[in-house]
């Protein structure tokens, strides 16, 4: 009888590996909203070498230059919509199988904060509407952000952290959390939905707000930022943006419906980010630390200037903000369940330096 129910198992997970194998194989028809963003760029790229078909979400003024062209694959296409207009979003998602919201407004400060929650929070109502309209999707992979899960002080964080909700360093914080919530409710109610929590992503891509890292270099190279800000004691989790595409691929073949999945990576701080910088570039280290302080009223004049402007600041107040804390998580998780395999710091920074230079963004 013990061998009965042993050789049962057996067959049962052989079965079940079998099935995954077929679903892994099989290509699907992909719809990425944010699709210009940095991630969703290279979310496109890698969805297409691994021979999906996707369908881009764009909006008619959005910058596609980071895209592939339609006629370079005919596995790609765009989709011309907003996700805070239901009706584009319904005729995009038609006869897709899988999408990948990834759309969202990044920006710690902007001057008006409704945007973000305008985007980030009704806009992923409008994508779950469209998701359950649309018969043909099967599963959903949701970007959320570590910020939704809030700061880490004193422990390291992981998926079953849950923000505190005392306090929001930007407003961009508390709208991934609010989206984080209905995602999460999405989830409790049945829908096929994986959630992933990338941290600070860096890499070669768009040099948008969301590529702060490499922004950073540039800064330090272009001698505009001289020293370290702030005491540089305060830690990120750092993915590099190939490893975090590589997660939310394995997220559509070997995410489980409704997990939440932290895709971060090497623990550290920017002080690090620079040091590891110098050292790559055979460059000298900042000699000093700018206090946080003086770094918060230079944010306020940033402010001051972008609304004078109409920009947006590169350094403002709320990032002062955020470098008061910790921001530390593990990815053991996806690891395990998604066979996430995150780079160090020091890898993925060399990867970035070579790439800098090479658009001609930095000399050394």
């Amino acid at each position: 009888m013990i061998c009965f129910v042993a050789l049962e198992s057996l067959l049962t997970k052989q079965l079940g590996h079998q099935a995954d194998e077929e679903r892994r194989e099989s290509k699907m028809r992909v719809l990425v909203t944010g699709a210009t963003g940095y991630l969703g760029s290279s979310l496109c790229r890698g969805l297409l070498q691994e021979g999906h078909t996707v369908k881009a979400l764009v909006r008619r003024s959005s910058d596609l230059s980071s895209l592939p062209t339609t006629t370079s694959s005919h596995n790609f296409e765009l989709a011309f919509g907003d996700v805070t207009d239901l009706a584009s979003l319904l005729a995009a998602f038609s006869g897709c199988d899988v999408l990948f919201h990834t759309a969202a407004a990044v920006e710690p400060w902007v001057p008006n904060p409704s945007v973000l929650f305008t985007v980030n929070v009704e806009g992923l109502r409008n994508v779950l509407l469209a998701f359950r309209e649309t018969s043909s999707m099967q599963k959903m992979v949701y970007t959320s952000s570590f910020f939704a899960l809030g700061p880490t002080d004193g422990c390291i964080g992981d998926e079953m952290q849950m923000h505190h909700e005392k306090f929001f360093c930007t407003e961009y914080e508390k709208s991934k959390l609010m989206a984080d919530k209905i995602a999460l409710k999405a989830a409790e109610d049945g829908l096929p939905i994986v959630i992933l929590y990338p941290g600070v992503i860096y890499g070669p891509g768009r040099l948008t707000s969301g590529n702060l890292v490499a922004n950073t270099i540039i800064e330090r190279f272009s001698g505009r930022l001289p020293g370290y800000i702030g005491k540089g004691n305060e830690r990120f989790s750092f993915c590099h943006v190939e490893d975090v595409i590589h997660g939310h691929v394995a997220a559509m073949d070997r995410g489980k419906i409704g997990e939440r999945y932290l895709l971060g990576g090497e623990n550290a701080s920017f002080a690090d980010v620079l040091d590891i910088a110098a050292m790559v570039t055979g460059t000298q280290r900042p000699s000093f630390h700018i206090p946080l302080w003086l770094v918060e009223i230079y944010g306020w004049m940033s402010v001051f200037w972008a609304r004078l402007t109409g920009t947006i600041p590169l350094i403002s107040y709320p990032i002062v903000h955020v470098m008061r804390h910790q921001w530390v998580y593990s990815s053991d998780k996806a690891k395990e369940e998604l066979n996430y395999k995150p780079r160090n710091l020091k890898e993925g920074l060399t990867d970035v330096m070579m790439w800098l230079k090479s658009v001609g963004k930095i000399n050394y």
